[in-house]
């Protein structure tokens, strides 16, 4: 079965008006060689039997050299390479793969399709569309968290099926991946004029649309990747992952900006934000902690509580009485309350970096303390309809909180106290800024915070507030020696 190429061409015989075919004499040279200019190029090859037997010569043609056909009949030699020649029901499947291939004019299948269908008994053709792919793979998620799997289905709903999903698994390619990502592009940008645009009808007409940002389209591209990923080393339906091969824009999240004098004027006479992440500074946050308390705010102690450790809300919000040690100044991070639509539920930190001690302060300690009195007293004015939930944070009558109610209420405390907007979240960075701003090392917040690493930590807060720049500017001048004051010379 090694096969070979040839040469033939379209005369025809004076006589018989039969093509010649093979054998016109034109199409070899007088010293015996092929004829450069005369004829075409094919090649034959006879694959194995088919399954009655019977042989099974393939020709085909025609080529515009004999390179391109020799290209063609190695392919088919590979593929024939790969089926145990002693085994006559692969040897015959390889045959018929190869034959349909040919007279289909669908490419020669590759080595590696060949052991994926004599291996899972699928042949090219009935591999499945990304569309029936990602619904199967999705459904075959069961040992990830609830709110991994609820992203998974949005990207898969919103953004992969529509745009990749008429494709068969194995014909995407990087280019139908970059051609959604500019696709989602050109979306964001027809969102943006009609959202400029002075005419109501067009404003109306992207209402409730949502831009997806950078960070957003790197997410979209993870869940593709990790679903081709499974689909090449777990189901081996694709030799390789084009997703591997597109490159995104770095997404760059936004910087911490500080709530100075001259851009709360700003807001005020404009109602426009700096940046999507603001920070109180100290002062702004003295106040709202001073108007919560005077007001005996019975959410006092959270707000408190995420101000100076920097929890995270599901992670306030899911805090247990078992997870402090108030004796010891210490809290655990074990729990957090998530939020799946509009449905709650307690689940483990997502990733193991998050579960990790937390010192408390004196004040925080005696927050805490003065908290459990309070709730000890709803609970027994609740009597009968108390929910032990063993939570340190819950509504009169013990049930979980919900994150939302918690994050509209902070938004309604921030209003009262006549300061500008942050979110909830924000008392999380404002945690780290006050501790950079009291000279604490990077690393000790990193470890506060339980970022992944310091580096992550320098990089996000280490410009933010300008007490921070000043002093580094001062340090940096006080290193260079001088003869006299650096002051300007008298006129």
């Amino acid at each position: 079965m090694k096969g070979s190429t040839f040469k033939r061409c379209g005369c025809r015989d004076t006589t018989t008006g039969r093509r010649l075919g093979r054998s016109c004499p034109q199409l070899r040279r007088s010293g015996g060689g092929w004829s450069r200019n005369h004829g075409q190029w094919h090649w034959q090859i006879e694959v194995p039997a088919r399954a009655d037997g019977t042989r099974r010569p393939l020709r085909h043609g025609p080529y515009t050299n004999q390179t391109d056909a020799d290209a063609v009949l190695d392919q088919i030699r590979a593929a024939l390479a790969v089926p145990d020649p002693t085994d006559p029901h692969v040897t015959v499947k390889t045959g018929d793969l190869i034959e349909t291939a040919v007279k289909t004019g669908a490419p020669i299948p590759t080595p590696d399709q060949i052991r994926r269908a004599l291996h899972l008994d699928i042949t090219p053709t009935e591999l499945p569309t990304m569309s029936v792919y990602l619904t199967e793979w999705l459904a075959g998620r069961k040992n990830i968290k609830k709110g991994t799997l609820r992203s998974y289905e949005g990207h898969v709903r919103l953004y992969l099926i529509p745009y990749l999903g008429h494709l068969r698994i194995d014909r995407l390619r990087p280019g139908h991946i970059d051609a959604m990502h500019d696709a989602i592009d050109e979306r964001n940008t027809t969102i943006g004029i009609l959202r400029a645009s002075r005419d109501q009808t067009k404003r109306d007409q992207v209402k409730n649309q949502r831009i997806v940002g950078p960070a957003t389209q790197h997410r979209i591209h993870a869940t593709l990747r990790k679903a081709l990923n499974d689909a090449m080393r777990r189901h081996r339906l694709i030799d390789t992952n084009p997703a591997l091969m597109v490159e995104l824009p770095p997404a760059r999240p936004p910087k911490p900006t500080i709530w100075t004098d001259q851009r709360v004027k700003t807001w005020r006479d404009t109602g426009k934000t700096p940046s999507p992440v603001m920070i109180w500074t100290p002062e702004h946050t003295g106040r709202f902690l001073d108007h919560t308390h005077d007001a005996n705010d019975r959410l006092y102690a959270l707000y408190h509580l995420i101000t100076f450790t920097g929890l995270r809300r599901g992670e306030a919000c899911g805090l247990h009485w078992d997870d402090l040690d108030l004796d010891a100044h210490t809290l655990t991070v074990r729990w957090q309350l998530v939020q799946h639509g509009w449905a709650t539920a307690i689940d483990t930190p997502k990733t193991t970096d998050s579960e990790a001690a937390v010192a408390l302060d004196t004040e925080t300690v005696a927050v805490l303390r003065a908290h459990r009195t309070r709730q000890n007293r709803e609970r027994l004015a609740a009597g009968a309809a108390w929910t032990p939930t063993g939570l340190v944070f819950t509504t009169p009558t013990g049930g979980r909180l919900h994150p939302a109610d918690v994050t509209d209420h902070f938004h309604h405390l921030a209003i009262q106290a006549g300061l500008p907007p942050i979110r909830l979240h924000d008392l999380r960075h404002g945690a780290a800024t006050m501790g950079l701003a009291a000279g604490v090392q990077m690393k000790v917040i990193s470890s506060r915070l339980r970022h992944s690493s310091p580096h992550f930590t320098a990089k996000f807060y280490g410009d933010v507030l300008p007490e921070l720049s000043h002093a580094a500017a001062e340090v940096t001048a006080a290193v260079v020696p001088r003869r006299r004051g650096g002051g300007a010379k008298s006129a």
